[in-house]
């Protein structure tokens, strides 16, 4: 059952002297805005409006989820700091010996509400910005980075490996259920587990001999996985009639482990096929390629940077304003080109503002003629991208100009935005899996970014202006000068 807001503050509180009820300043602005019922009405198409058991306080879990990404803390350490601070259980609008939300709860919640309820309420808090006049549009910069997906750094060796334990494993917990119990399955993992310590004791010779060993050792290992696989289908096609013969008593265990070692088979698969596609001389493809059995949508990703020349995970782009408010991003699988994604961004802004930005900047990334069309269709007047190749005469004059190269010194911030959101709002590592769940957790990690940077303008725009100081008055002119100042000759100390 749907439900908004909570009990309310209990008799206990009205005891406390006022220090222990204080909060941060930080905490009493933001709590100020998610007051507005606007912040509910996501929620409201994922639960029943009458029936079922009561849902944990949207209004809660609201708050719950601004102290989890804030501080950057787990659902388990959530609960407990919550349950242990005053002023945090007073800003979750939770009474005074009232009970936390389970974490399993928040899980769940999270999972179930998805990124469609982030992303609304994304759109939410910066119409509200725009209405309160604080959201300012005129400039905008963008540019683009990775989230990392939480996944070690994949070989096909490891992933084989990984995938073949996880098949026999599931496979004791169907025999366990009395399901293909006379089906059997060899554990092959220690042999896998042995060539890939060989592979490991090969590669650090550095040599051509070694990686030509090393390549036959990842045969030997993609035949060993074949062989599980055959085995690991029998017993999927046994248990699959095993589960169908007892119909309505079949667990539901039963039924979800079953579909679980469906999907390992089908994954371990493309797993065996890229590595036989490698070890025949043909890269796979960066789109298509599987770098995590658990994390499917995940891909390599190649920035150029220095210390990390291949990531894995999701492309994200954020588009920011002069107060460092984000004002659009998206996550999408792999590695597209930047120059594409620009205009659609600026397209969603304007339908926000009412009006497109004034000037829009970017990295050379997105330096195509085709890009500054799109936005000067959609209504920019400047556009600031350094094109790329090599510029003609009357392209070079035009990136010269003062105001040109004003706006890409300013484009600079965009970096310390990502960096922010990196360090301190979760962009680091996506803790979700698929590009849903990294969605969701990038999406969360803008609405507390900017539920700051919003609440902080809302703040000031309340606050009367700070009075001007007098300026000295000059003197009229023809008016008589003041006379030097003649101070006698100070005397020296007479030496002892």
């Amino acid at each position: 059952m749907y439900r908004t807001y909570g009990p309310g503050p209990s008799l206990w509180e009205s005891l406390l002297p006022e220090p222990a009820l204080r909060m941060p300043a930080e905490l009493v602005r933001v709590d100020a805005l998610l007051d507005d019922p606007v912040f509910f009405e996501p929620f409201r198409p994922f639960f029943h409006p009458v029936a079922g058991r009561p849902s944990t306080p949207i209004e809660t879990y609201l708050r719950l989820m601004f102290l989890k990404y804030r501080y950057k803390l787990g659902f388990e350490s959530l609960c407990r700091e919550v349950a242990d601070s005053v002023s945090w259980s007073r800003f979750c609008r939770i009474p005074l010996g009232g009970r936390v939300p389970d974490a399993s709860t928040l899980k769940k919640l999270t999972t179930r509400c998805g990124e469609t309820a982030v992303a609304a309420l994304n759109h939410a808090l910066l119409a509200k910005a725009a209405q309160a006049k604080v959201l300012r549009t005129d400039k905008v910069r963008g540019d683009t980075t990775v989230v990392p997906a939480d996944v070690a750094y994949p070989t096909d060796s490891g992933l084989m490996a990984r995938g073949v334990a996880r098949m026999v494993a599931l496979v004791a917990v169907l025999h366990g259920l009395g399901l293909a119990s006379r089906t059997t399955m060899r554990d092959r993992g220690r042999s896998l587990r042995r060539r890939a310590h060989d592979i490991g004791a090969w590669l650090r010779r550095r040599s051509d001999e070694a990686k030509e060993e090393a390549k036959a050792i990842t045969g030997e290992m993609a035949t060993i996985a074949e062989l599980s696989l055959a085995e690991a289908r029998h017993v999927a096609t046994n248990a699959r009639r095993g589960i169908a013969k007892a119909g309505d008593r079949a667990s539901g265990k039963a039924r979800a482990t079953l579909a679980e070692l469906e999907l390992t088979i089908a994954r371990l698969e493309r797993v065996v096929d890229q590595t036989k596609l490698r070890l025949a001389g043909t890269m796979p493809e960066g789109s298509t390629r599987l770098v995590s059995l658990h994390d499917p949508d995940a891909r390599p990703i190649a920035k150029g940077r220095l210390g990390r020349p291949v990531e894995f995970g999701y492309l994200a782009q954020v588009l920011d304003n002069a107060d460092g408010v984000v004002l659009d991003h998206r996550v999408m699988v792999g590695n597209p080109p930047d120059g594409p994604l620009l205009a659609p961004a600026i397209a969603r802004i304007k339908a926000l503002a009412g009006r497109a930005p004034r000037a829009v900047t970017a990295d050379r990334g997105y330096g195509e003629a085709k890009v500054q069309v799109a936005l000067e269709e959609l209504g920019v007047k400047v556009v600031a991208i350094v094109r790329k190749g090599r510029p003609g005469a009357a392209r070079q004059q035009v990136q010269r100009r003062r105001s040109f190269v004003k706006l890409i010194k300013w484009r600079t911030g965009c970096e310390a935005r990502v960096a922010c959101m990196k360090r301190d709002f979760g962009w680091s590592r996506s803790l979700m899996d698929g590009i849903d769940g990294t969605r969701t957790w990038c999406g969360w990690g803008v609405l507390v970014h900017n539920s700051v940077k919003i609440s902080g303008l809302l703040d000031a725009k309340d606050q009367p202006p700070a009075p001007t100081p007098p300026r000295p008055s000059s003197p009229r002119p023809g008016a008589a000068k003041a006379p030097p100042r003649t101070d006698p000759p100070r005397r020296l100390p007479l030496s002892a």
